[in-house]
């Protein structure tokens, strides 16, 4: 770790550039998982989300929890990158993917890509990006600010 100095006493504690550079990582970590799932909601938003109540009606359940990806995957994203409620905003995400792979892509769970890497990829990244900022918080560059309960 680095310790920055000043001019007024020689020396700011290193805690002080650890704080800073953290909030910049929690600020990088927020706006990549929130702009990159952002386009799958976009897309549902633009083509519906048919596929998913049909699939939840194979399953016995209401179809009508198909709608609730709006919350998973457009207005969650949209607060962990705006840094409001970013922890809650988290799990909704980390939930969402949980589903998704449960209804979407069981049969992937132990297959690889074309490319050698885990055929899930996207989805675990997505989850453990979303534990992460749960874990993290949103830090100082965000709305809520790094005093929010839920932030």
């Amino acid at each position: 770790m680095q310790t920055a100095y000043s001019s007024t006493n020689n020396r700011v504690s290193t805690s002080a550039v650890a704080t800073s550079t953290d909030d910049a990582g929690k600020l990088v970590l927020r706006a990549a998982i929130a702009i990159l799932l952002l386009f799958h909601g976009i897309s549902k938003l633009i083509g519906g989300v048919g596929f998913i109540t049909g699939m939840l009606a194979k399953f016995g359940l209401p179809p009508a929890i198909g709608y609730l990806v709006y919350i998973g995957e457009v207005v969650a994203p949209l607060l962990i990158l705006f840094g409001i409620w970013a922890r809650a905003a988290a799990l909704v995400v980390a939930i969402n993917m949980v589903v998704a792979v449960l209804l979407v892509h069981t049969a992937q769970f132990f297959t690889t890509s074309q490319t050698g890497g885990w055929a899930l990829e996207l989805q675990g990244l997505y989850f453990a990006g979303a534990i992460a900022i749960a874990l993290l918080g949103a830090g100082r560059y965000s709305i809520g600010g790094v005093t929010g309960k839920w932030n």
